[in-house]
């Protein structure tokens, strides 16, 4: 965000202008929101330390803006296996958890995601000229920066964890930014 000349403490740009419509893979938080309701979760976010940045082809007035830098230690049950096992079909780097969650026991892979990957959070959030408080997540499991795992799983590997509601969401974004 931004910081005015001669200000001891950062003035947040607060952005004016909604988006006309909900853009492809947004997930309507709330409808009948506000500027301030959106300006309140940039200003957390700011508060809680975590990157505040524009999305590609936006400009500085558009109310939508991506959140990054919260990381979740501790969540390989939140893994979507399906997904995982899907990508399997198509190409086995062989490993250990991999192989048993083939055979049908999930829980190498869970206990190795929780031991030594974090899963990392980003958010896009907006507000609509309908009112509509959107937000897209973008989750994503990456090896731990504290504690990395003894045995990674292969780079080619696409982790993500299990599709989440919209209780769900507010939830985690309310986290993000320090608000829950």
């Amino acid at each position: 965000m931004n910081a005015s000349p001669g200000s001891a403490r950062s003035t947040p740009q607060r952005p004016t202008q909604p988006l006309n419509g909900r853009p492809a893979g947004y997930q309507q938080l709330e409808s009948y929101s506000s500027l301030k309701k959106f300006w309140n979760y940039l200003d957390a976010a700011e508060r809680a330390g975590r990157r505040i940045t524009l999305v590609r082809g936006d400009t500085i007035a558009t109310c939508r803006r991506r959140l990054s830098g919260y990381r979740i230690p501790n969540a390989g049950g939140l893994i979507d296996e399906a997904r995982v096992l899907a990508q399997l079909e198509d190409s086995l780097t062989p490993h250990p958890a991999l192989i048993a969650l083939l055979s049908g026991d999930g829980g190498p892979l869970k206990t190795l995601l929780s031991e030594g990957y974090e899963l990392n959070l980003e958010f896009v959030v907006g507000l609509t000229v309908a009112r509509d408080l959107i937000v897209r997540p973008e989750l994503r499991y990456r090896p731990s920066e504290f504690v990395p795992p003894a045995d990674p799983l292969p780079d080619d590997l696409i982790l993500v964890p299990r599709r989440f509601g919209r209780d769900e969401l507010r939830l985690l974004l309310e986290r993000a930014c320090g608000l829950a």
